[in-house]
């Protein structure tokens, strides 16, 4: 088992653009897309050329490439983008790969176009031209039309407590377009990237990092928490990790939760194996530590959180290297 040392050669698929330098003069992907070729790729990845954690960190909805089509059909622009967005989150993600050196995927498009956090079939069909295609599944047949009764599925639909997000119906066919241009290359990326991981250190972690609006004080409580780990109740990483992630949390005095209200969705569902040396958490970041009392900008705390989860995501890179050394993952792999 490898520890430490240079990446192997990236086998990029079709759609994918590499570009040279960049993370630390390691590998820059920008694949897919968001639509309007104006807009550019739906996403960018990068990772060192030598990995000095086994940490993949991915941001899935922290993109605001808008097209312009996608905007002439919003009711409300600016609310629309503060309630969907994980609001500039990926700055946080940007500067804890700086810090710790994990490799980074940051989605460009934004969840109103498609959200990267949701199944293929977890479709409204009736937010489309002509409703549910010949074929297609009865709404509550397997994992069809989970999240998407409650507005937020693959396209949201309403938000909680304002409405309908969209002015018009999609076209016929274009979910299915976005889900080739975005969501497919984004999560085969994603795979790819967690096995050669995997296959270098012999385990691999991914942190699927969101933000979240402020959490209300429950009772019991004495501050309401600022972060929420989750891990789909322990299905998606060792118990190992997430005693760590608390340990550091509350040594730092951080306000956290247990996968309440956030455990996780289909990222981890899908990329998580633990028993073959595939982890992944979800992290939850309260906006207001990091945003302005609008919850829109920037604000002077952004780098110390910043800091604070470099901290987190280090601690977890050596337990998972740790659990590598403790189990041959790799010989394992599929």
């Amino acid at each position: 088992m490898t520890m430490q040392g240079d990446l192997p050669q990236h086998d990029f698929e079709a759609g994918d653009r590499a570009r040279p330098g960049g993370a630390r003069d390691g590998a820059v992907v920008e694949g897919g897309a968001v639509g309007d070729p104006a807009c550019g790729p739906a996403f960018t990845f990068r990772a060192p050329r030598a990995m000095p954690l086994p940490v993949v960190i991915a941001v899935p909805h922290a993109g605001r490439v808008y097209p312009g089509e996608t905007l002439a059909a919003m009711h409300d622009v600016r609310l629309s983008q503060l309630r969907l967005e994980d609001r500039l989150v990926d700055l946080v993600a940007e500067e804890v790969a700086r810090l710790t050196g994990a490799a980074l995927l940051v989605a460009h498009a934004p969840r109103a176009l498609l959200d990267l956090n949701r199944a293929e079939d977890d479709v409204d069909w009736g937010m489309v031209e002509g409703g549910r295609p010949p074929g297609t599944p009865e709404e509550g047949q397997g994992r069809s039309n989970r999240r998407a009764r409650s507005g937020l599925g693959l396209v949201p639909r309403r938000l909680p407590g304002f409405g309908e997000i969209w002015n018009r119906p999609l076209a016929r066919g274009e979910i299915e377009g976005r889900i080739e241009r975005i969501h497919r290359p984004y999560h085969a990326l994603l795979e790819r990237e967690l096995r050669r991981v995997r296959a270098q250190w012999g385990a691999a972690l991914l942190v699927d990092l969101h933000s979240m609006p402020p959490l209300r004080l429950q009772a019991g409580e004495s501050r309401a928490p600022h972060y929420v780990i989750g891990d789909r109740f322990g299905a998606s990483c060792d118990a190992r990790l997430v005693a760590r992630a608390f340990r550091y949390l509350d040594a730092e005095g951080c306000a956290s939760a247990h996968n309440r209200p956030y455990a996780g969705g289909y990222v981890l569902d899908r990329h998580a194996a633990p028993a073959r040396g595939l982890h992944a958490l979800q992290v939850e970041l309260c906006r207001s530590a990091y945003l302005d009392v609008d919850l829109a900008e920037p604000a002077p705390g952004l780098l110390p959180v910043a800091r604070m989860i470099a901290g987190l995501v280090r601690e977890l890179g050596a337990e998972t290297a740790r659990l590598a050394e403790g189990g041959d993952f790799a010989q394992a792999a599929e």
